[in-house]
């Protein structure tokens, strides 16, 4: 029910127990992917959420990232970097206009694709760089959770994360240094997805091939309890595909999930990289699967 990583994707092969501490083997594949995908993370931080939140992203997954920016209003030797903005819900959209702008000055040849997450964001890197893998980054794309209102193309949930190509990255800084973009709201995800509207930045579908999701904006919990039919619940109300409650709502390969406090954060580590049945032969390969998604 959380991400779950195929024997041929990052194969486990345990060959001791040490003072509790499993050793693992043979990750070949996803090693082979973190050189040929690159993937810069920048997390959307500030002072006060250091040690409550950022650190643990800090201790999980922000380590498999080829490189990772802490962005803040203030520098720090945690390190940040500090952007030239002030802190509030108000600024979010101009804190993502500043880091996109450093990053595309500072890295953009350092990495291949470049993912936005807040600093209670959960990521699984091996399953994100899988799904990128078969995208090039010289293409105008961007990838996340589909939201269909406020934009005609639909936008990307900032919570659930959301990644841009190089070509996107280079479209969003270029449409601000011509003025073909503006801030005009402070909501961080329609501005940004009003950007890639205006800069014919395509969607992509990050779907796995079952029609799953793999980026969600809330904890796995919303989401895997089947219901009985009834109105779409206010957390669903922006889908741009039909959504799904219950085991089916969740790609086996997730990327991300939403409003992770720090006890959730090393809980979702455990289970993604350390939990594994013994005996058991996980089966679901989408290299050998036939695409089923759809537009509904």
């Amino acid at each position: 029910f959380l991400p779950c990583v195929p024997n041929n994707f990052l194969s486990l092969s345990v060959s001791k127990l040490n003072s509790n501490n499993l050793i693992v083997k043979n990750r070949t594949a996803a090693l082979d992917l973190s050189q040929k995908v690159r993937v810069l993370c920048w997390v959307m931080t500030q002072p006060q959420h250091l040690k409550s939140r950022t650190q643990h992203i800090r201790a999980t997954w922000g380590r498999r990232c080829n490189i990772v920016l802490y962005m803040s209003s203030e520098a720090s030797d945690f390190p940040t970097v500090g952007l030239n903005v002030s802190e509030g819900r108000n600024q979010l959209y101009w804190k993502t206009i500043r880091a996109f702008q450093h990053i595309h000055m500072h890295h953009l040849d350092d990495a291949d694709w470049f993912l936005k997450a807040d600093d209670d964001t959960f990521v699984v890197l091996e399953n994100l760089r899988y799904g990128l893998s078969k995208h090039n980054t010289e293409e105008p794309l961007y990838f996340g959770r589909r939201f269909k209102p406020f934009v005609a193309q639909g936008y990307m949930s900032g919570g659930a994360g959301y990644v841009l190509s190089k070509e996107a990255l280079r479209r969003f800084v270029k449409g601000f240094a011509d003025g073909l973009c503006s801030h005009d709201t402070n909501i961080e995800d329609i501005g940004l997805g009003k950007c890639m509207e205006t800069m014919k930045v395509q969607l992509g579908d990050s779907r796995d091939v079952l029609g799953r999701q793999t980026f969600h904006p809330y904890p796995p919990h919303y989401y895997l309890t089947r219901q009985l039919p009834r109105p779409r619940p206010w957390y669903l109300l922006y889908e741009h595909y039909h959504p799904v409650e219950g085991p089916g709502c969740c790609s086996d390969l997730a990327i991300s999930f939403h409003y992770i406090d720090a006890v959730q954060m090393h809980t979702l580590e455990y289970y993604t990289y350390h939990l594994h049945p013994y005996g058991y032969k996980y089966r679901f390969n989408p290299d050998e699967r036939s695409d089923n998604r759809n537009n509904n």
